[in-house]
């Protein structure tokens, strides 16, 4: 392999191009951006430290797809317009082939570069819309954000010319998911006056056999471990743990209700939130399990909605675990459910019912939830009053959410699925006692089962009710007198008042966990 040397225009220290698609090497000593012109090196500027984010990758990484082996062999970290940031890696294959491989909120998208044909360009960018479906590439794909973000910093060699806080135009769309778990993924690029399309598929880390480099400070572990930080409020000095420093950019002080922007550590106040005594059933800081992943509760966030005069409360709490990022449990009149993200392809918030993983999820409302009250980390800028439009779809015990939210030019939208979970379960997951027992019928708890058995018995009773019958039949000659008909229905009557009470109350179960959607198949014409 041809390397390509020179001296950092910055340091003068020595910067390698070793593969032939390279066009920006970030100087390891002084992280100037030199990028490789036809005669000689460009100064891009200097580049900004790199947020930490427990990434599964690591410069020099190796791994292999399909197959085909590859190294990771640099990455450009962006600024989401929201708060945040999110890593692109750049793998190389055999030939110089370069793959294109996103991580965010624990996703892994590995896309590969298609040339924008001129009789084929892509739709322009203020045309387009969330939700909006796009043919390109033989596939169906949903816009799933659009939007401005910042190119913050790189490290490593990139395969174009990445430039310090240049603007990044950008639409992310999905694909319908795939039996094997995975799912269709493209990004358009509008960036530097030109037009790229990247497609591929959502992936796992496991799919991509990714190994650690010998230079990890833990080999075991193919992450740096961030350790967490213990601080001081800088308005009432009560104390802080970050649990995610490298990435929470809000946190909310339980003690005082300032709301506070973390640089890396550095608390700073920006305002102070409504006092308002927050109560919840699981503190700051716990441990628990949910589907054999250990996370820890770093965020707690109180949202709402209003509608007809009437405020609708629930409580969502921050779970977070390195291996997989970031997850969700609500709590919702005492019960709770699970929350993962999945992608949202082909779901429009505004039909009335949403096919997904083999069910159909029926529309239960529309609303603007609205946050009330923060306390702990948070990996976006959030803040008092922040709204979102959201559309909730229920198929029992699971539930679909979709939520756009709107940051200057960036649109999202996040569509996340719900598990109904018992009180009793997490209980157990989190290794504590005497949570309070719901009262009433939960949006997606689990409809009441009518046993087998009773349907098993019922029949048997009737059939014995009937030989009972026909074998006090007598013919009308007979001077004993025959079985009385009406003896008969009664006993049937009260042989099905289990079977009729197990269905009223069923119904009843049902018409309860409608009774506040404007969508109730329940209602009726005078509601």
């Amino acid at each position: 392999m041809k390397v390509r040397r020179a001296s950092c225009p910055g340091c003068g220290a020595p910067v390698e191009f070793r593969f032939g698609n390279s066009m920006v090497s970030v100087c390891e000593f002084c992280h100037t951006a030199v990028a490789r012109g036809d005669k000689d090196i460009e100064d891009y500027g200097k580049v900004s430290d790199l947020v930490e984010t427990d990434s599964v990758v690591q410069l020099g990484s190796s791994g292999s797809f399909r197959g085909k082996p590859f190294e990771v062999i640099g990455r450009v970290q962006y600024d989401h317009a929201a708060g945040g940031v999110w890593d692109e890696w750049y793998l190389r294959f055999p030939g110089d082939k370069m793959a294109w491989l996103a991580e965010a909120q624990g996703q892994l998208h590995l896309t590969f570069e298609r040339p924008v044909r001129a009789k084929s360009p892509l739709p322009p960018f203020d045309s387009l819309s969330l939700g909006q479906l796009v043919h390109y590439g033989g596939q169906d794909l949903t816009v799933a954000e659009l939007g401005v973000a910042k190119a913050r910093t790189a490290q490593g060699e990139i395969p174009w010319a990445f430039r310090p806080n240049a603007d990044h135009r950008y639409v992310d769309l999905h694909g319908a998911p795939e039996p094997d778990g995975g799912a269709w993924f493209a990004t358009f690029d509008y960036s530097r006056g030109e037009q790229h399309t990247y497609i591929g598929r959502t992936v796992t880390k496991e799919k991509l056999n990714l190994s650690t480099p010998d230079w990890q400070p833990d080999p075991g572990s193919g992450t740096i471990a961030v350790p967490s930080l213990h601080l001081n409020c800088p308005k009432c000095g009560g104390s802080l743990d970050l649990h995610a420093p490298k990435e929470s950019l809000r946190v909310g002080c339980q003690h005082c209700g300032a709301l506070l922007s973390n640089d890396d550590g550095r608390l700073k106040l920006l305002t102070m939130l409504e006092q308002r005594e927050m109560h919840t059933s699981l503190p700051l800081g716990i441990r628990g399990t949910i589907e054999g992943t250990e996370y820890i509760i770093i965020g707690i966030m109180a949202r709402f909605v209003r509608y007809a005069g009437t405020t609708y409360p629930w409580t969502e709490y921050l779970l977070y675990a390195p291996e997989v990022g970031f997850r969700w449990l609500v709590e919702n009149d005492r019960h709770w459910s699970f929350v993962q993200p999945v992608t949202g392809h082909a779901m429009d918030p505004l039909t009335n019912r949403i096919y997904h993983d083999g069910s159909a999820f029926r529309i239960y409302d529309r609303a603007t939830a609205i946050v009330r009250h923060v306390i702990g980390e948070f990996y976006w800028k959030v803040q008092q009053g922040n709204c979102v439009e959201t559309a909730d779809f229920i198929a029992p015990p699971r539930m679909l959410s979709i939520e756009d939210s709107f940051a200057g030019q960036t649109h999202e939208r996040v569509v996340s699925l719900g598990t109904y979970m018992k009180p009793a379960e997490i209980e157990a997951a989190f290794d504590v006692e005497n949570l309070t027992r719901p009262w009433g019928v939960g949006v997606i708890q689990p409809a009441p089962v009518i046993s087998f058995g009773v349907w098993v018995a019922w029949a048997g009773f009737c059939f014995y009710a009937f030989i009972i019958h026909l074998g006090n039949h007598r013919p009308a000659s007979s001077a004993t007198p025959s079985a009385d008909g009406w003896m008969l229905f009664y006993a049937l009557l009260l042989i099905s008042a289990i079977p009729i009470g197990c269905l009223v109350y069923k119904h009843n179960f049902e018409v309860s966990r409608w009774k506040d959607s404007d969508f109730s198949p329940y209602a009726s014409s005078d509601d």
